[in-house]
């Protein structure tokens, strides 16, 4: 069984304070729940105070994005050994809003995998196409080669804590969701490319996620779905009772 994930993309929203205050209204709500891993993904000068906030809990702390080398003049950026030395357990990579705003390549997603790897965190690695792929009948087309390119290089045995989240950058803050049929195709798309790359065992261990206006309305849909493994969450993560009901979803 693969143990399913909900984490909650928190992007460019509170201040550490808020984060903390976050965090303090949202444990007692779940801290009996160990159904899901739960991962919170603040903001940079939020994740330390988070990363304290959770220590002891069933919550872990993760960052939106980091850089591939350890050290070096890249003014802004953030290395995986920073990160491992505060704790940090899992990293955001590539990012629909990352590869549009921050123009991240899939060479980019590949070298920062490699490094999280190697440093011990838990890469979340995003994937997905936009509304004119998807119209063009090329989703296939796009999963398969993002998902090749990230894993261009990756050792099968090196690749244990790998987990993708598929976002059809469509449904990202639109309030369109992917039907729980669109969600699990392109699911099954993506975890037959694993093993195309990987090998089967690694991809029936690989947990996917779903992202793209995630609600506790369709939470339970998408997560009756055999290939989906976890959902990560955008502005519905914000709010700790909003959230808490996303993470308490319940299945027929």
């Amino acid at each position: 069984m693969r143990k399913r994930i909900i984490a909650g993309n928190w992007k460019m929203y509170k201040t550490p304070r808020e984060s903390v205050d976050f965090v303090a209204k949202f444990l007692p709500m779940i801290h009996d729940h160990t159904r899901d891993e739960i991962v919170l993904f603040p903001t940079s000068t939020s994740l330390s105070h988070v990363i304290e906030a959770v220590k002891g809990s069933n919550v872990r702390a993760g960052a939106q994005t980091m850089h591939w080398l350890n050290e070096g003049p890249y003014t802004g950026q953030t290395s995986p050994t920073m990160l491992a030395s505060i704790h940090c357990t899992h990293v955001l990579l590539g990012h629909s809003e990352r590869r549009m705003y921050a123009h991240e390549t899939d060479d980019m997603v590949n070298w920062k995998l490699k490094a999280a790897l190697l440093h011990g965190l838990t890469p979340v690695v995003c994937v997905g196409e936009s509304l004119e792929k998807r119209q063009s009948g090329l989703t296939e087309a796009v999963l398969r080669w993002q998902i090749a390119c990230a894993l261009n290089g990756v050792e099968p045995e090196s690749s244990a804590a790998l987990v993708i989240a598929y976002e059809p950058i469509w449904a990202i803050g639109t309030g369109s969701t992917a039907t729980p049929n669109q969600a699990q195709e392109a699911h099954a798309i993506i975890r037959r490319e694993i093993a195309a790359t990987l090998g089967s065992a690694r991809a029936e261990s690989t947990r996917i996620l779903y992202g793209g206006s995630v609600k506790p309305e369709n939470t339970a849909t998408l997560m009756a779905q055999p290939d989906i493994d976890g959902a990560l969450v955008g502005g519905a993560s914000l709010d700790p009772d909003t959230f808490c009901r996303i993470v308490k979803y319940q299945t027929a």
